[in-house]
């Protein structure tokens, strides 16, 4: 079925992200990622000047302005993702997904000014430091702590699975300023690279993902200025950390329907080439019935894909929905890629190969975010009511 979702401009837009992929995602880039386990700083600069990450950065500070309409990171992420570089498209979600909002959304206008305008233009990488060592899905359970002092505060603790968390400039911290588990009780703070204390620690060695850091942060008497401070207000953290979510959930979910059409259209191509006792594999009955229920499902992930994007533009994604698509579409996802894996036979399981990459990338999609056994505890909590 055709979608129906882009307008001229999206698909304008599409072009721009299509020539920036044939100058800068090459084999040679994507094995130089890989290899040195993170995306070189050149290639986000490049993205700045392309126009192709600070989406949402209003025009003032230097980006598009798309406040709202997410189908520009959608195409991103469609096109990325199909190009074979989904540690790209990991980093572009961390930075304007993860990162770029709460300053967008919450930030001071000293904080705007300070910081917009450079991530913008991938001068200033972000990162989202929200996990810890004993606290994942359940947040209210960090450990990390930020004392008031004169002119700001004196932070202490670690995080981990920081993705982004090496190569980050800023890193957007979710920490306890108050006693106990209230909501009250935490604060958002920016932490700067340089800060004494701040140590970005080791990179975290991953199934997929490989070409996009993931690091272990700690915090030792960092002092952070109260300027620093999002939306200069304490006791914020967890309300602003909630109205993000639907947002990273709608990232996630986006970048799972992307996947299950490369990895479709990858195996189709394969399947169309490769031959198994004098056949081509596509033209045994059972290749192709896998590849029409593939098909299917693609098409229903897309449909849910774009009413989930059209109801984000509109400011109707709601915590419960956003988190019904997340699972369901990172499910959907997997059961893709899973069927693509096997249709490639031995090759499936070569990294040199696409659609091998994109299973392992794929894996952490049904854990990060929300793990999906918490999004089914989020939707189902209105049931008992």
């Amino acid at each position: 079925m055709e979608r129906d979702i882009y307008d001229e401009d999206h698909e304008a837009f599409r072009d721009v992200v299509k020539e920036f992929i044939k100058r800068y995602v090459t084999n040679e880039k994507r094995e130089q990622w890989d290899a040195a386990g993170e995306i070189d700083r050149e290639t986000m600069l490049a993205a700045g000047e392309a126009g192709i990450i600070g989406l949402s950065v209003p025009e003032e500070f230097g980006g598009a302005g798309m406040l709202q309409d997410y189908r520009f990171r959608a195409v991103v992420n469609e096109e990325v993702i199909a190009a074979g570089a989904g540690s790209l498209a990991g980093a572009f979600g961390i930075q304007d997904d993860l990162a770029v909002p709460y300053l967008v959304h919450m930030g001071t206008e000293e904080q705007k000014a300070t910081w917009l305008p450079r991530m913008a233009t991938g001068e200033v990488l972000g990162a989202l430091a929200m996990s810890e060592p004993g606290a994942g899905s359940d947040l209210r359970g960090i450990k990390t702590t930020a004392k008031r002092v004169e002119g700001g505060y004196l932070v202490n603790g670690a995080k981990t699975f920081i993705s982004s968390g090496k190569t980050a400039d800023i890193v957007v911290t979710f920490v306890k300023t108050g006693e106990g588990n209230r909501p009250d009780a935490f604060s958002i703070l920016i932490i700067e690279n340089g800060m004494n204390g701040f140590d970005h620690g080791k990179k975290l060695h991953k199934m997929g993902f490989q070409g996009h850091d993931t690091a272990e942060l700690s915090f030792t008497d960092v002092f952070v200025p109260e300027e620093n401070l999002i939306g200069g207000q304490e006791g914020r953290g967890f309300i602003q950390l909630m109205m993000n979510l639907p947002l990273e959930r709608l990232s996630i979910g986006v970048a799972a329907a992307s996947a299950a059409q490369a990895a479709f259209d990858w195996t189709v191509a394969y399947t169309r080439d490769r031959e198994a006792f004098g056949e081509r594999i596509i033209d045994f009955q059972n290749t192709r019935f896998q590849l029409a229920t593939v098909s299917a499902t693609v098409e229903a992930l897309w449909a849910y894909n774009d009413r989930a994007v059209k109801a984000y533009g509109e400011s109707k994604l709601t915590a419960e929905e956003a988190a019904k698509y997340k699972f369901w579409s990172t499910e959907r996802e997997w059961e893709v890629l899973d069927t693509c894996v096997q249709l490639h036979g031995g090759y499936g399981y070569i990294t040199e190969y696409p659609i091998a990459r994109a299973f392992l990338d794929a894996r952490v999609h049904r854990i990060y975010g929300g793990t999906n056994e918490i999004m089914r505890d989020i939707v189902s909590r209105p049931f008992a009511k």
